[in-house]
């Protein structure tokens, strides 16, 4: 009988590696090429940006320099000062915390009662929900702005301008998706461990948030994650639907383009410190936000 090690030997590293045919070495080498150029295509942009903002603002009005004549870290310095960017991401953390908070909550719920409950109108409901995501948000621009003035001008309650409409407002962009998507990840949970909980004398909550929820955890982050960004650095509402005291990060950074000169270097650096909590929330909860996306795309 011959020896196995020995045929592995002649039939090469192919044969030992378990695989029919290694990859020809051209199509290794054009993989090393396209990602080389993939990578360095992602981090010029981040590269361009991180410099401009140690630049004097002469190297990066007029023509740009690769290499900077001198560094310094007077725009980080600045920014606070030019425009009240305190107050404004003050401003982002409220609402954007709010939303996800709300977000978070109100899709549990709707999620839940559609993955464990069957009603009338269920299928219309999910389809109607997702189907909302189908809408540029723009159309919804007029519309919005119609009905919160005239809320305020009805009711008193000042919308409009305000923190708590900014709040609805993505509210209404991140709740369909959350509730679209938590349907799918509480449907990947055995509704045997519901039964259980059940019969050991818990409610439909207690089963909700002693057993499901914490099974949930992934698909949550996920949700919370999503809302977060959502609301973070969206541009075109917060423009309308804000004032001087509610502005948002987003639409604070255009102060510090005036009417006789754009202060970029300046407009770099705070554009890094906006993107400060999103990318240290995103490492931190990465392996939450992967497991929570992968699980719903599978379901």
């Amino acid at each position: 009988m011959p020896d196995p090690t020995a045929l592995a030997a002649r039939r090469g590293p192919a044969a030992r590696r378990g695989s029919p045919m290694a990859p020809p070495r051209s199509f290794l080498w054009a993989r090393r090429v396209f990602l080389t150029l993939l990578t360095g295509f992602v981090l010029v942009p981040v590269y361009v940006m991180v410099s401009s903002s140690l630049k004097p603002l002469a190297d990066v009005s007029g023509s740009f320099r690769w290499l900077p004549s001198g560094l310094t870290i007077r725009p980080y310095i600045d920014i606070w000062s030019t425009v009240p960017l305190a107050k404004y991401f003050v401003n982002s953390l409220i609402v954007a915390g709010a939303a996800t908070v709300c977000s978070v909550v109100i899709a549990v719920f709707a999620a839940y009662a559609v993955s464990r409950h069957t009603f009338r109108g269920r299928r219309v409901f999910t389809v109607t929900v997702l189907s909302t995501q189908m809408f540029p948000g723009i159309l919804f621009l007029l519309p919005l702005f119609l009905l919160y003035v005239n809320i305020g001008n009805a009711t008193g309650i000042a919308l409009f301008g305000s923190r708590g409409g900014l709040i609805l407002t993505y509210l209404t962009f991140s709740l369909p998706f959350s509730i679209w998507m938590l349907i799918g990840y509480f449907d990947s949970v055995p509704r045997d461990l519901d039964e259980a909980a059940l019969v050991d004398g818990c409610g439909p909550l207690g089963a909700l948030f002693r057993i499901v929820v914490p099974a949930a955890v992934p698909g949550i982050v996920a949700v919370a994650v999503y809302a977060f960004m959502t609301a973070w650095g969206e541009v075109l509402f917060a423009s309308v639907m804000t004032n001087d005291t509610t502005r948002t990060l987003a639409v604070g950074l255009q102060g510090y383009s005036t009417l006789n000169d754009v202060y970029w270097n300046q407009i770099m650096a705070a554009s890094l410190v906006v993107s400060v909590p999103v990318v240290a929330g995103f490492l931190l909860l990465q392996r939450y936000l992967v497991a929570g996306l992968t699980a719903g795309a599978v379901k």
